[in-house]
């Protein structure tokens, strides 16, 4: 059997970032869980005593503060700044693009419409920049009996698949005179996406690696399902099962963004010792 890698898998841009940025922060705390994905924030607590705290009233006051890579809420970033505590932001880019367009379009008076996981950390985050006449929603279902005004701006998570945020914007922009699209989707997103795909619809088997709590790893699982039927998500080599292989001639790998490498690796490494 064949193991082909996608052509583009695993560590983005703002992931890498953040993990460079907490391993010279030794000693801080993580403003809920700087990536998802469970075995490397375990790696950086016990390498460089990085903690994860999961409510502000667990914040040391004394100890360094990093934001995670999804944001926080404005209010939470206030409040930090407030009690005087050392931010250390590693927020991705990306993630504060939409931050800021929500910031600017509340400003001028816009409808705002979030295409994303209202559950998500990131969308709660960008949601507080948006004011009070915000919507999330992951579907058109969703904001058909919603009474817009005549301007509405758009937004998606960074993570969430392009065919589903046009089928939101192209609802809108047929309805409501004036509709501001900014597409805020990740390029990384776009890339892995898209050879996640490529891979999928030549193999006899995928394997998707990454934390079952991460956005963009369950979309390139879903992407992955829908072209192989023979695919599994996993977060590391102990999850394999053997008998996923039988008869398989081809088996592709692709990795979700907070994967890092050295789990990549040893999945890779039981899959050829088949």
């Amino acid at each position: 059997m064949k193991v082909e890698l996608a052509r583009h898998y695993g560590f983005c841009f703002g992931v890498k970032r953040a993990i460079k940025i907490a391993e010279g922060s030794k000693n801080a705390s993580t403003i809920g869980p700087l990536i998802h994905n469970n075995e490397e924030i375990d790696r950086l607590k016990k390498d460089y005593n990085v903690d994860t705290l999961h409510a502000l009233d667990e914040v040391d006051f004394d100890k360094k503060a990093i934001i995670r890579t999804h944001g926080i809420p404005k209010n939470d970033l206030k409040f930090l700044k407030e009690k005087d505590v050392a931010v250390i932001d590693a927020t991705c880019p990306f993630v504060t693009k939409p931050q800021q367009i929500c910031e600017e379009m509340n400003k001028e008076d816009y409808d705002i419409v979030i295409f994303g996981d209202k559950n998500h950390p990131e969308v709660k985050g960008v949601a507080s920049y948006a004011g009070k006449r915000v919507f999330v929603a992951l579907s058109v279902d969703e904001i058909k009996n919603i009474n817009f005004s005549n301007k509405i701006a758009v937004v998606s998570q960074t993570t969430r698949k392009l065919d589903e945020f046009l089928q939101i914007t192209n609802y809108l922009i047929a309805r409501y005179k004036e509709v501001r699209v900014f597409n805020t989707i990740c390029n990384a997103t776009f890339d892995n996406q898209d050879a996640a795909k490529e891979l999928a619809k030549k193999s006899d088997i995928m394997v998707v690696i990454g934390g079952k709590n991460s956005s963009n790893t369950k979309q390139l699982y879903n992407i992955c399902k829908e072209f192989c039927n023979d695919s599994f998500l996993i977060e590391n080599e102990k999850e394999i099962d053997f008998s996923w292989f039988k008869n398989k001639k081809l088996c592709g790998v692709t990795a979700g963004a907070s994967t890092p490498d050295w789990i990549i690796q040893k999945v890779i490494g039981k899959i050829n010792k088949i």
